[in-house]
């Protein structure tokens, strides 16, 4: 395994930048507004191109060990603890806060190898920030401007002097075999509950406030010899009600996972039924066309009465996703978890299945012949042969005549029929019509001599009779 580093430090110190510019991509959400990260936030630094070691962004330590801020701390703490190294992120710009001082002495307390960091000294004396924090009393300080990546390659340079050869940091696998899982919803459903409840450890910041989920956090998990990657998203809402700057790159980031997702869970509270938000996340996944599996969070707070109300209005509400598996949950108690997995693989078999032209032609045949196409304005639409087109989304390409007039009733037709036949479940099945172009079209018959000599005898003759 790879070393750890952790980033601590108070909010609104950069420490997100610096994960960012350590690892090169935008995996973590930046902002001016403090409080931003929340969750623990993994990623490898390769700056180096002989050695690597894990980055592990963390939420800033408010000094409030009640509600969200307390339960940030706690998952800062928790990464600090597993760490090699911890470069503790101060403002240069600010100077020392009784914050920083707080943090100093738990780091500490915790006996953890640490280095001690000044950002955003860009613009600023860099000796006049030095001398301010020279009462921290660390031999080696580094100063960067992570926003400009001013001074991060001395900073790599330190921590894997510093670091050991091995460390405990795991990375993200590349395994084809994993699947991808996102669990999405709006806000406050139970996703990071049930993340949590899954991987038997408090990983994500579970709680009762909406919006608690800011990023989307991947973490891989083994579950009877089947490899996962469980991401955690924020919650999304109607485009109306995102006002804030960083909801609108969580719900980014949260649409960005379910594209890249091979399985979509959509978490549903069994208090509420389903409601209009919940359309909007279910638009999203089926827009991506990703395999879907409907979780019913909190079912086993309802009573007799109120379950079979909620299956009345779930039948209702989501008759167009009748292909969807639906599972019935409790997060908090880990009760049915067996059923969403069987559910999950399912899904994901369907979408990935591979198809053979043959089956599929003879398939087309069975499905034309018992129903043939309605005929639209005296044309009837001729469906020739079909072909696979892709997976996950399982896609058929059928070539013909006339398709542009084909009614979309005899469409979901052909769907459900594959569907049927193939025993397809909780993916969508996409059909692709193309017609065969006309190789006669736009060319001019040209008459020889002969015909038209031909033609003006016919002529002649009927005029004569």
């Amino acid at each position: 395994m790879l070393p750890l580093v952790a980033l601590v430090g108070r909010p609104n110190v950069g420490k997100s930048t610096l994960f960012n510019a350590l690892t090169r991509s935008r995996d973590a959400l930046v902002h001016d507004q403090p409080g931003v990260t929340r969750d623990r936030n993994y990623g490898v630094c390769r700056l180096d191109e002989e050695r690597h070691f894990v980055v592990v962004d963390t939420g800033g330590i408010a000094g409030d060990e009640e509600g969200l801020a307390g339960a940030t701390a706690r998952q800062a703490r928790a990464a600090a603890e597993e760490a090699d190294l911890v470069l503790f992120v101060v403002d240069g710009r600010e100077g020392p806060s009784a914050l920083d001082d707080d943090i100093l002495r738990w780091l500490r307390k915790a006996a953890r190898p640490t280095v001690l960091v000044i950002n955003k000294i860009d613009g600023i004396d860099e000796e006049a920030a030095r001398s301010e924090f020279a009462r921290y009393g660390f031999e080696d300080v580094l100063t960067i401007a992570a926003s400009h990546r001013q001074g991060v390659d001395d900073l790599v340079d330190e921590a894997l002097a510093r670091l050991p050869e091995e460390g405990a940091g795991e990375i993200l696998d590349t395994d084809p075999n994993r699947i991808r899982v996102a669990f999405v919803g709006r806000p406050n459903v139970g996703k990071s509950t049930l993340v949590n409840r899954l991987l038997g450890e408090e990983r994500m910041i579970a709680s009762d406030v909406p919006g608690t989920t800011r990023d989307s956090i991947a973490v891989d998990l083994e579950r009877d010899g089947r490899l996962y990657r469980l991401i955690d998203t924020a919650g999304l809402r109607r485009r109306a009600r995102v006002e804030e700057a960083v909801e609108k790159f969580s719900v980014f980031k949260t649409l960005q996972a379910i594209e890249q997702c091979q399985v979509a869970v959509l978490m549903l509270d069994a208090t509420e039924g389903v409601t209009d938000q919940d359309a909007t996340v279910l638009g999203a996944v089926l827009d991506a066309g990703r395999a879907l599996v409907v979780v019913i969070n909190k079912w086993d707070g309802l009573t007799t009465y109120q379950r079979e109300q909620a299956e009345a209005l779930l039948s209702r509400k989501l008759s167009f996703v009748e292909w969807a598996e639906v599972v019935r949950i409790s997060a908090l108690h880990g009760s049915g978890l067996r059923e969403l997995f069987k559910a999950v693989h399912r899904a994901h078999a369907s979408a990935n299945r591979e198809f053979g032209t043959s089956e599929v032609n003879k398939a087309l045949e069975i499905a034309y012949e018992t129903n043939p196409p309605p005929s639209i304005r005296g044309h009837v639409s001729k469906l020739r042969y079909v072909h696979p087109g892709g997976a996950n989304p399982p896609t058929f390409v059928v070539h013909g005549t006339r398709l542009k007039v084909l009614p979309e009733s005899y469409k979901r037709y052909l769907e459900n029929f594959f569907r049927k036949r193939f025993k397809l479940v909780g993916t969508p099945v996409r059909f692709m019509f193309r017609e065969g172009t006309n190789p006669y079209e736009g060319k001019k018959n040209v008459l020889t001599e002969r015909q038209i000599a031909k033609k003006k005898r016919l002529i002649r003759h009927v005029k004569g009779r």
